[in-house]
């Protein structure tokens, strides 16, 4: 069945949520957990003068993936499931893309993430990457919705 899943990780309560979801399957299935956080790094390169540091800043933004990671291992682990972590950066891509497309790469077999479940205004104005995600994968997609 599913060998390798993918659970894209932030700092939400809904990635976290789904995460603990697909270490439940990974643990049924002795499979491995790929969890990965996205970095934009575009909007370093492309920054406004009052930023005058963007090395900096970069460098603060990749820690606290790191640190998202960490704490993402430590679930994993308490799980007792396989794992492996990534950092991932967009040069401004959608992240919806990057993450489909790492997902091929990686050769995972389902991509579980979390999602708000917004809907209306609020959807419009910020987009779902969940959305791009299930509209772009070629292969299955496992949404769990939670509200923050």
């Amino acid at each position: 069945m599913y060998q390798r899943i993918m659970v894209p990780v932030d700092d939400s309560k809904a990635s976290l949520y789904a995460l603990k979801e697909a270490c439940k399957l990974a643990k049924q299935l002795d499979a491995t957990v790929l969890a990965v956080h996205v970095v934009d790094i575009a909007q370093f390169e492309f920054s406004t003068v009052s930023i005058t540091d963007t090395v900096a800043l970069r460098k603060a933004v990749e820690k606290a993936g790191i640190e998202i990671l960490e704490r993402t291992e430590q679930e994993i682990r308490q799980a007792g499931v396989k794992s492996e972590n990534l950092i991932m950066e967009s040069a401004g891509d959608k992240i919806a893309d990057v993450l489909v497309s790492q997902a091929g790469s990686e050769h995972c077999d389902l991509i579980v993430m979390g999602t708000h479940g917004f809907t209306g205004l609020k959807h419009l104005l910020m987009g779902s990457v969940a959305e791009g995600v299930v509209r772009q994968s070629n292969i299955p997609v496992l949404l769990v919705r939670r509200q923050d």
